[in-house]
């Protein structure tokens, strides 16, 4: 059933299953990803994986999916291995270790009921996600919904002068005016109807927008994606001393 108001119009963001995409490689962050799959590795004393289950759990979510491939023993491990409450459910999926992104989320259809959540193994945000819902299903005619952030820069800016002299600079700037995919989706059931290509980003979400099916939730608070070494130990950081700002 597609979202928006109807049958399921009591649907709550804490009746969604949260599918985790954690079967890539994690080359960027190689070699720290040689031996273990990016989601398991270290974020203060947790796996980010750990850290990403809580933003769900935390805001009601009961039933979480990996999409695993990559090391997959190991997340397989993890997940019967974590202590959850008695009423949280993770369950690991081995849905191929060169699949793309798409064919993950595809492969993990029988676990998925009208709706659900889907985002990446290696992002965190505070996001919202009864409102991101409802964002959703505010529109009839739309299938998923992406969360978008404003860029953030990976280099310093300079403000130039209409005769280019320098008249300062900004370290690493927030471009407010460049949206980039967050990952926390919400997505139909109805999208496995005619599942275009096995890559979310290049193949899916690209045919939902040019169908007129896809839409944006804009999200302000704090996100951060754990792409590289760096990344890697600034999310640390953030947990040790920073107070863990992607839990709401």
């Amino acid at each position: 059933m597609a979202g928006g108001p109807g049958g399921e119009a009591s649907l709550r963001a804490s009746d969604l299953v949260a599918v985790i995409l954690c079967g890539g490689r994690g080359v960027r962050a190689w070699p720290l990803t040689e031996d273990v799959p990016k989601p398991l590795l270290p974020v203060g004393e947790r796996p980010v994986i750990e850290h990403l289950v809580d933003v769900f759990a935390r805001q009601g979510v009961r039933r979480f999916v990996l999409a695993a491939g990559y090391r997959a023993a190991l997340l397989a491990e993890w997940a019967a291995s974590t202590p959850v409450s008695d009423d949280v459910s993770i369950e690991c999926v081995d849905t191929g270790e060169d699949s793309g992104t798409g064919e993950r989320v595809r492969r993990c259809a029988e676990h998925l009921g009208s709706s659900f959540f889907t985002t990446y193994g290696d992002g965190l945000g505070d996001v919202d996600l009864s409102a991101l819902l409802a964002a959703h299903r505010a529109h009839p005619d739309v299938v998923a919904t992406v969360t978008t952030v404003p860029l953030p820069s990976q280099y310093g800016t300079l403000d130039l002068g209409d005769d280019d002299r320098v008249r300062g600079f900004h370290e690493k700037p927030v471009l407010r005016d460049h949206w980039i995919n967050a990952g926390f989706f919400v997505l139909d059931r109805v999208v496995f109807d005619d599942w275009p290509g096995p890559d979310l980003e290049r193949d899916v979400l690209p045919a939902l927008a040019a169908d007129g099916r896809l839409r944006a939730y804009r999200h302000h608070g704090f996100w951060k994606s754990m792409d590289t070494q760096k990344d890697v130990a600034e999310m640390g950081r953030l947990a040790t001393e920073g107070g863990s700002p992607w839990l709401r």
